[in-house]
């Protein structure tokens, strides 16, 4: 079993749902919904990084271990970095960056990213679900990545990668079937060692023009293995309509129980 530590950034300001982390949910705050359920994988501890004192008093009313982290990071790595260090985990540890947006991410996919950075042997690892729907592929809120033959990202994008100039240029329509093609989900495993280079490095390019911070890795040459999730990821909460249905679905599970 690979051994490795969940750490779940949580940021209290949010340009589409402020104070995100705190929204209640069937009587829970949904920064204690993902940290439950990452709380039902294989992970060794589970750590909410936060730069508010408001998301650490309600984590640590609900049992959470709470890191305190400056609010000046780049990205959700660079905080995670800040934690690990923090922490002392040695350069072999294997940490697992689990969304905080994410109140039911099925526990084995925290297991599968962790496994697959092991078994892969690369120093990155990630993600991903079929896409099949035509708006999914032009949605640019829909990330796309594209793999080499081992598995290895080649680059990631909101763009329409890749783009099948015979199929595309003749006309679809958003009803369309596609195979092919991939989303990229929000969930990463990496070591240490690669955290603190990671920080070094800075924002490059790419990164800040597709507003994606693992391309900083693929600028760099870092490997990502990229996989096919062994189960479906449920949406997640990115906006006011997304945390009324996450409402609703939980609030049922809740009542029946």
């Amino acid at each position: 079993m690979t051994s490795f530590v969940v750490v779940i950034p949580a940021r209290f300001a949010s340009t589409r749902l402020p104070a995100k982390p705190l929204a209640d949910i069937a009587g829970k705050p949904l920064i204690q919904w993902v940290y439950e359920q990452a709380r039902k994988s294989e992970a060794q501890r589970v750590i909410i990084a936060t730069d508010d004192a408001r998301i650490e008093t309600a984590a640590r009313a609900f049992g959470a271990e709470v890191v305190m982290t400056r609010a000046t990071h780049e990205s959700g790595t660079d905080r995670i970095q800040e934690v690990a260090s923090q922490l002392g985990l040695s350069n072999d540890m294997i940490i697992v960056n689990v969304q905080g947006d994410e109140p039911m991410i099925p526990p084995a996919l925290i297991n599968q990213v962790a496994e697959n950075l092991t078994q892969s042997g690369a120093p990155m690892a990630t993600l991903c679900e079929p896409i099949q729907h035509y708006n999914e592929i032009t949605n640019p809120n829909v990330v796309k990545v594209v793999m080499d033959c081992r598995g290895m990202a080649l680059y990631f994008s909101r763009a329409m990668v890749p783009f099948d100039r015979d199929r595309f240029s003749a006309g679809v329509d958003e009803k369309t079937e596609l195979t092919g093609w991939y989303r990229h989900l929000g969930i990463y495993a990496y070591r240490k060692s690669l955290l603190d280079q990671f920080v070094n490095w800075g924002p490059c390019l790419l990164e800040q023009t597709e507003k994606l911070e693992q391309l900083r890795a693929l600028w760099h040459g870092v490997l990502i293995h990229v996989a096919p999730a062994e189960e479906a990821l449920p949406p997640g909460v990115d906006t006011p309509a997304d945390l009324e249905r996450i409402r609703a679905i939980l609030g049922a599970r809740v009542a029946q129980n």
